[in-house]
């Protein structure tokens, strides 16, 4: 592996109002001398935009910390190719993060144009863009980083899911285009000598994260005296993964580069790799309802005779879903001594803490100061 010394450096982060990305870029402002992030959002209103202006604030009361450093943010789509190619003219981003996409698995069925657009178009646009970064001798992009998906290994039976695992046989769209993602990746490495790493996330969670996802979702149903549905009976596990451990892990994955080699043939052995990003520690949906439950009482968000019982309704399994999600990070450790540190209770309670803050106590505040963006 190849080395690199983020201190100093231009970092492109895209999809820099997301939830992976903006945290990303709060911990390398905070922890990084001399940096400059450019970053670039569609800011669509795929979920409440008022939690993405919060999030682009939360960068901004940051950057104030730190003269040292710049930041740019840049209200654009990946997918339009002029937008990107302007970034990189202009700021010339040594390391990449891409982290936009039109995520969510249930939503790629009712609406596939937006992933074709964005995970399909916008990551060409963005491989195109490193690959001519190399032009007239220039350095270029030293690091491609993007992100992957749990969702590729599909219906896999093998437990836990390993990189070694076979991932022919995605069950929706959205794992359909970031298996794409991979294979667009290693061509592109192979073809263009560009150091590239692909990270399969495993179910992200955390304060200000995106209100689709079951923990964000179940609690807003709660507190709206709703009913939640729990998929397939109950009998679901996932492999729930701090924000902050996610953080640290791609920060470290950054600051290593597969190496380039050379093959027999003369042509670029590929700089390519891919990793498992997760907790390693599969959590039982009804333990997580029941966690997530006693922390929302205990911050006050619901009143202590809140009756769980009566608003949970026990359902199928939907489409494109899987029962489990596991992931093998042995190598992901072993590489860059990848940890988990943050236990499901932990982390929940964060998440309910910073919900409180934001729905119950002070959500006016963050949506009336509404930021210029250039």
């Amino acid at each position: 592996m190849q080395n690199i010394e983020l201190k100093g450096k231009t970092i492109l982060v895209t999809g820099g109002a997301g939830f992976i990305g903006s945290n990303l870029i709060l911990e390398l402002l905070k922890t990084v001398e001399n940096i400059s992030i450019v970053s670039i959002d569609n800011l669509n209103d795929y979920y409440d935009v008022s939690i993405k202006e919060w999030r682009l604030s939360e960068i901004e009361k940051e950057i104030e910390k730190h003269p040292n450093s710049k930041y740019h943010f840049i209200k654009g789509d990946i997918a339009d190719k002029n937008t990107i190619d302007n970034i990189f003219n202009e700021y010339k981003p040594e390391i990449v993060v891409n982290l936009a996409a039109q995520a969510g698995v249930r939503y790629s069925i009712i609406n596939p144009d937006a992933y074709i657009q964005s995970n399909m178009i916008g990551f060409y646009n963005i491989l195109e863009a490193c690959r001519y970064s190399y032009d007239n001798g220039a350095k270029g992009v030293e690091h491609l980083v993007y992100a992957s998906s749990s969702s590729v290994y599909g219906s896999n039976k093998k437990i836990p899911y390993s990189v070694d695992d076979k991932v022919d046989n995605p069950v929706s769209l959205y794992a359909a285009t970031k298996k794409s993602n991979e294979l667009m990746a290693h061509s592109y490495s192979k073809l263009y000598n560009i150091p590239s790493t692909g990270l399969r996330f495993f179910t992200v969670y955390g304060p200000a994260g995106r209100p689709d996802m079951a923990y964000f979702s179940f609690t807003n149903k709660l507190r709206n005296n709703e009913t939640i549905e729990i998929f397939n009976y109950g009998n679901c596990k996932r492999d729930f993964t701090y924000i902050d451990d996610i953080v640290y892990g791609v920060k470290s994955v950054m600051e290593k580069a597969p190496e380039r080699k050379l093959g027999e043939d003369g042509l670029p052995i590929p700089p390519y790799s891919i990793y498992n990003i997760g907790n390693n520690s599969p959590e039982n949906l009804l333990d997580f309802v029941t966690i997530l439950q006693e922390e929302l009482v205990n911050e006050g968000v619901l009143p202590k005779d809140y009756d769980f019982e009566s608003h949970k309704k026990l359902v199928s399994m939907q489409p494109g879903d899987v029962p489990v999600t596991y992931a093998d990070v042995s190598t992901l450790e072993r590489d860059f001594n990848f940890k988990p540190k943050t236990s499901l209770r932990e982390g929940l309670r964060k998440f309910v803490k910073w919900y409180r803050e934001f729905y119950v106590e002070h959500k006016e505040n963050y949506i009336k100061k509404k930021l210029k963006y250039f």
